[in-house]
């Protein structure tokens, strides 16, 4: 059997091919495989051994399925969150919602995360805001179940009810109440858009694809959400880097005014509704 370090070697060179961060893939899988966190088998590599589970694991992502999805968890915001193919894999961008969300929310705000998927937004904003109470709705029952296991995971399960409704429903805000911070990462890409293989092959579509221009959910969900809000209540939006422009005119047609936020590479990620 070869050593770890000259597996990390090896498998780094397999997966330059289809990844821009071969290395540390190659470091997360053998971890995995080891049982052991990336630092330890990092300290140990010379002198572990490599499990034959290995191999398997690097095939997965030779073929590219995500890292996420292998693992089975991805961090977001500092914590670590299951995720499956049944949900969207958080992802570091999203973390402008939950900036912006934290900078303008009342201590003990009452939260609306549409289209929930694993929970990362909302759960975030609760284990951030413990005086806060959330709602996430999802179409999707295995979604569903991967938020509520997420809400048990980080404490917050008392105060996070994680509903199977959808906005394509006619009668879908019924009941819901009203709420003082709602954030939604919905579904925003063009049918035909030019999207990894990782990302096309392996995240669920119906949380992927809004129609040939990527706007039908905006449009669904912008003329809706005054129903939902508090007086002085806000909402935030994750938006395609190209589509600040067009979200923001269908938030005006809806009544609110749209405030602009940008994620950490400057690009447009977030719209603040008032």
């Amino acid at each position: 059997m070869s050593s770890v370090a000259a597996a990390l070697r090896d498998a780094a060179k397999e997966l330059a091919s289809i990844s821009d961060t071969a290395r540390l893939d190659a470091e997360l899988l053998m971890a995995e495989a080891l049982e052991i966190s990336r630092s330890d088998m990092l300290l140990r590599a010379g002198d572990l051994q490599v499990p034959a589970c290995f191999s398997r694991l690097l095939q997965r992502r030779l073929h590219h399925e995500p890292i996420a999805y292998i693992l089975g968890r991805q961090e977001f915001y500092g914590r670590d969150f299951l995720v499956t193919p049944d949900v969207l894999i958080p992802r570091g961008d999203s973390e402008t919602i939950i900036d912006v969300a934290l900078a303008h929310s009342p201590p003990a705000a009452r939260v609306l995360d549409l289209g929930t998927g694993s929970g990362a937004l909302l759960l975030t904003l609760l284990a951030e805001m413990p005086a806060a109470q959330g709602v996430g709705i999802d179409a999707s029952l295995g979604a569903i179940a991967i938020a509520a296991a997420n809400a048990a995971r980080l404490g917050t399960a008392d105060r996070a009810h994680i509903l199977h409704q959808s906005w394509h429903d006619a009668d879908w805000t019924d009941g819901l109440g009203l709420f003082d911070v709602i954030v939604a990462n919905p579904p925003y890409v063009e049918v035909d858009a030019d999207l990894d293989r990782s990302v096309r092959e392996f995240e669920p579509a119906q949380a992927l694809f809004a129609g040939e221009d990527g706007l039908r959910d905006y449009q669904i969900i912008l003329p809706q959400l005054r129903q939902l809000l508090t007086d002085g209540g806000i909402a935030i939006l994750e938006i395609g880097h190209t589509q600040d422009g067009q979200v923001s005119e269908i938030a005006r047609e809806a009544g609110f005014s749209a405030e602009l936020h940008r994620d950490l590479a400057h690009r447009p990620r977030a719209l603040l509704l008032r």
